[in-house]
């Protein structure tokens, strides 16, 4: 581990807050870090969830060089606050996300907690595997139902902040832009993350290796009725029941 790296790194870095160096500094330290690993498969729904909360009401007072109560995006004054703050330790600032974002969402809560053991994934495959796909492949995947040859499954969790989520897919050919949804059991629907697809694709000739990402809602697990994959067009490419 470098100087500049340190474990409380993860929430910076979740958050893509880290500057170039210090990003790819930080994903060479999560291969020897299962530590790292582990707290940064919860950290991908929280902040998830942070980009879905969007701008903010105004605030009366005049705002200061490190006021998070301003209007914007939560994520975007994290970053902003990062930027003013980038000569600091990360560690501080990672520290007290947690308590920045209650402060700015009016009474959002979103705790994150450090698993206590590795999915069960052997130690050779893992240092392979991103953190998305170590942890579908140490978990009890759902088969989702695809259109047109689009494949896929997720592999879920409850957490004290709602739903966390891993997604595998095949089979999809680009450029698409895509989302992973929830639908609650009342109809609501989240957005849990979202990516584009190039246009050679996942899990397809040419380009055989499917696509792994994170999401994270804020619906508890036992409300959401099902998952789904959709483009921007809102066309539907996959379908997972809860």
């Amino acid at each position: 581990m470098t100087s500049r790296v340190e474990h409380t790194d993860v929430g910076a870095y979740a958050l893509g807050l880290l500057e170039e160096d210090d990003r790819f500094a930080f994903e060479a330290h999560l291969l020897g870090c299962p530590a790292c690993r582990s707290e940064l498969a919860d950290l991908a729904g929280v902040a998830s969830v942070l980009h879905g909360i969007g701008p903010l009401p105004e605030d009366p007072r005049p705002p200061s060089s490190g006021d998070l109560t301003g209007q914007g995006d939560v994520v975007g004054r994290l970053r902003r606050r990062k930027a003013a703050h980038r000569r600091q330790r990360k560690g501080t600032f990672a520290a007290g996300m947690a308590a920045a974002v209650t402060l700015v969402a009016g009474g959002l809560t979103i705790g994150t907690q450090l698993s206590a053991g590795e999915p069960p994934v052997a130690q050779g495959e893992a240092e392979n595997m991103g953190p998305a796909e170590q942890f579908f492949a140490g978990g009890t995947p759902i088969e989702g139902k695809g259109v047109d040859g689009v494949t896929g499954g997720l592999v879920v969790e409850s957490k004290a902040w709602g739903t966390h989520a891993a997604l595998k897919l095949a089979g999809i050919k680009g450029p698409l832009e895509c989302e992973l949804i929830s639908v609650g059991k009342k109809g609501e629907r989240r957005v849990m993350t979202g990516w584009s697809v190039p246009p050679a694709g996942y899990g397809v000739p040419g380009s055989p290796d499917p696509l792994y990402m994170h999401g994270g809602s804020a619906t508890p697990l036992q409300d959401v009725d099902r998952f789904e994959v959709v483009t921007s067009t809102g066309r539907k490419l996959l379908t997972v029941e809860a």
